[in-house]
């Protein structure tokens, strides 16, 4: 199983009136172009869980995903790529088959498990767990969203990957690209976390607890206030600008994790948050098949 040997992902330089009047210099690492299948930040952190379950002679994975999930997608292709069995438990109780996610799922021979949202919210306990290792023998267990220790080595190489800014932004939804790319900036450059659900501060301390480093760096913030009323929630603004960041400069974005970052950041400039001359790298982490469920449930 090969999971290394693809291109570095490229970058690619914002130029808007916006920018030149505030003497902004806007770069966007491409990481939605990183794979050709297994789209940017899910990648990034799927990428060295693979690598372990080699490592532990594993012979299938287990992870969590909602029936939209990103994750459960790329888990999906990713499983059908390197002939690796996946079980895949999803927040039910039931499947929608005409859903394109789960469609997609289905397509690439994983075994989908609804299960009510009771039982789904016992993801993270370790009861539940060991009954999983029972239930699923000899397989590696990958948490929701794929954030764990082995996640945050790939979003570390993402960070390495990038060249010398001020400023680093990314979406923030479990918090593991973020403390990830923490481990792999300098301390100098300022690591900036656009939470996309409401209520987000707790997500400070998950970042925490994945990277104890964080405590003690000052370098890195979330920000709660671009959520956009909530996860899975956007307004006909942030979707045009969606729209227009396509049209005009050929950068496709979905409107619940990078499109809110996008559009956070673009606010930020607007209101002088940033010093003139600043040098600014967002990273675009993908998960433009939402679009497609999007359009499913007519919500654009």
């Amino acid at each position: 199983m090969k999971t290394s040997g693809h291109l570095e992902s490229p970058l690619q330089s914002i130029r808007h009136p916006l920018l030149e009047a505030k003497k902004i210099k806007l770069l966007v690492k491409r990481d939605d172009l990183l794979h050709p299948t297994v789209q940017g930040n899910k990648w990034r952190k799927l990428k060295y869980n693979l690598e372990e379950l080699k490592r532990q002679q594993c012979r299938s994975l287990v992870t969590f995903g909602g029936p939209f999930s990103n994750h459960l997608y790329a888990t999906a292709m990713a499983s059908k790529l390197f002939n690796i069995p996946a079980d895949i438990i999803v927040r039910g109780p039931h499947l929608d088959a005409a859903n394109p996610t789960i469609r997609f799922a289905k397509a690439c021979n994983v075994n989908l498990h609804p299960v009510t949202r009771i039982e789904y919210r016992q993801r993270h306990d370790p009861d539940y767990l060991a009954l999983l290792k029972k239930r699923f023998p000899n397989a590696f267990i990958i948490p929701e969203g794929g954030s764990n220790q082995f996640a945050l080595q790939g979003c570390e190489e993402l960070a390495r990957s990038l060249p010398k800014s001020d400023y680093v932004c990314c979406a923030v939804g479990s918090g593991g690209t973020l403390a990830g790319i923490l481990d792999g900036l300098n301390l100098s450059v300022k690591l900036m976390g656009f939470a996309v659900l409401k209520g987000a501060e707790y997500l400070n301390e998950e970042v925490v607890n994945l990277n104890p480093k964080a405590m003690a760096q000052k370098n890195w913030q979330i920000l709660t206030q671009f959520h956009g009323g909530g996860y899975g929630k956007f307004s006909h603004a942030l979707w045009q600008f969606c729209q227009t960041m396509r049209r005009d400069y050929n950068l496709p974005l979905e409107p619940i994790y990078t499109g809110k970052m996008m559009y956070g950041l673009w606010q930020l400039i607007e209101q002088d948050h940033f010093p003139k001359h600043s040098r600014i790298i967002a990273i675009h982490t993908g998960g433009l098949q939402g679009l497609d469920g999007l359009r499913y449930r007519e919500l654009i």
